[in-house]
């Protein structure tokens, strides 16, 4: 799969400062197409707080908009998803309705027939308020695979509070400042950045977005079509975290740190002032939310883009994410479709919104979007001459396990930039 930019952003609506009063709006259900009661069930990856409650909330609407349909809810911990998912899908007994992260991991259940085809189904403000091009993030082959539900681009989320107490007064716009940024905090008596690398793939994200800043959108292209690592800048992007990682910039710990599980976690670090910067998708504001100690937003949370690498070939402000969708397997019901439509209005949206402190995709919810960070988040998104998702998203779960357990090794001491390229390279031939 072609991970060039998906211009999601060039749809998508400037965010507007202030709230806006929607309206009511419903889904156009068209029924359940077997003219009895249908039960479905749904996997997503909220565990705690608003989201479980955000879902509980969605499903129960629905149900009491379409008499005879009732959904059962499965909350699956994110790091568990993927692998329980692919089992449920191989064994025949997959969940009618599961979170779909797309990439290379899309492109494997479409191989294997596991999804259903949305092209033709998509109706109402599904289809009228959110932007072609977030659908293509989760189309194939020109068939779309899954509703989208927000645009998550990365970047680091950081406290300013815990910037104005080490004295900083400009966010790091080169990996150079970001050592210095990262020294200036640990002076100040405060850990710079924390990382969850217990669970593999934060840590692997500094490698992701090093391998952006030093790898042409060629490069990358490449990598995802062919699964061809022999370019040099592979190996940079390897030296460039493995002396990053050298200047000791990470919570103690953090190789035994999860990312987003309880108070100890990376993302439970920055919720409680433990730690200044973490790197992570726009998702982070609402897992942060829930660990912050009376479970509301962080009032300082601010966030600055991945800085650039001077020499780097990748093109000066590229930008890494995803987006979120959600898909129906191939034997669901259609009123599964009829739910991934109801996820698709302004007003699911905006709930979802305010749920997970991530930007929505549909374009009258986008209005309601007040805080800065996010604003900036897209901003950056919209101005990205270059985007791609999340590498190991790209390559799909075996090849993208491997890199994602490479670069844990070596943050280790037990490998090198080396290991990692000859790691991905050695499962994408298996692959």
């Amino acid at each position: 799969m072609n991970s060039r930019r998906l211009p999601l952003a060039s749809a998508v609506t400037v965010l507007a400062v202030g709230a806006l009063a929607l309206s009511g709006c419903t889904a156009d259900v068209s029924g359940t197409g077997d003219g009895g009661d249908t039960s479905m069930t749904l996997w997503h990856n909220s565990t705690t707080g608003p989201g479980v409650e955000f879902w509980e909330k969605t499903v129960a609407d629905f149900e009491a908009d379409n008499p005879g349909v009732s959904i059962e809810i499965q909350s699956v911990q994110n790091e568990d998803l993927d692998g329980k998912l692919q089992t449920a899908l191989n064994s025949g007994d997959a969940p009618d309705i599961f979170l779909q992260r797309g990439g290379g991991k899309m492109a494997a259940m479409v191989k294997a027939g596991q999804l259903k085809d949305l092209t033709d189904e998509i109706t109402g403000a599904a289809a009228d308020e959110i932007p072609d091009a977030a659908y293509s993030a989760n189309s194939l082959d020109g068939k779309i695979y899954a509703m989208p539900v927000a645009v998550l681009p990365g970047g680091l989320f950081y406290s300013q509070d815990l910037f104005d107490e080490a004295g900083i007064t400009e966010n790091p716009t080169t990996l150079d400042e970001l050592e210095k940024t990262a020294a200036t905090l640990k002076t100040a008596g405060i850990d710079p950045i924390a990382l969850g690398a217990k669970d593999a793939w934060p840590a692997a994200h500094w490698y992701y977005w090093l391998a952006l800043r030093e790898c042409s959108s060629d490069t990358l292209a490449a990598a995802a079509d062919e699964m061809d690592f022999s370019d040099e800048c592979w190996i940079r992007a390897g030296e460039d975290l493995e002396s990053f990682a050298a200047t000791e910039p990470f919570n103690s710990g953090f190789l035994t740190t999860p990312a987003q599980q309880g108070a100890g976690s990376s993302a439970g670090l920055i919720a409680n002032h433990q730690a200044a910067m973490e790197l992570m998708g726009a998702w982070n504001p609402g897992v942060i939310a829930s660990l912050t100690p009376d479970e509301e937003p962080l009032a300082d949370l601010s966030w600055f883009p991945f800085p650039e690498i001077e020499g780097g070939e990748g093109e000066p402000g590229s930008m890494m994410g995803g987006v979120d969708g959600f898909s129906c397997s191939v034997d669901a019901p259609d009123a599964c479709v009829d739910f991934l439509n109801y996820l698709g209005t302004s007003d699911v949206q905006t709930a979802y919104y305010q749920a997970f402190n991530a930007p929505p995709v549909n374009t009258v919810a986008q209005e309601a979007v007040t805080e800065p960070y996010l604003q900036s988040i897209l901003e950056a998104y919209n101005s990205a001459p270059y985007a791609t998702q999340w590498l190991d998203t790209v390559y799909g779960q075996n090849v993208g396990n491997a890199l994602n357990v490479a670069v844990v090794t070596m943050l280790a001491g037990q490998g090198t930039p080396e290991d990692i390229v000859k790691a991905v390279q050695d499962a994408a031939a298996k692959a």
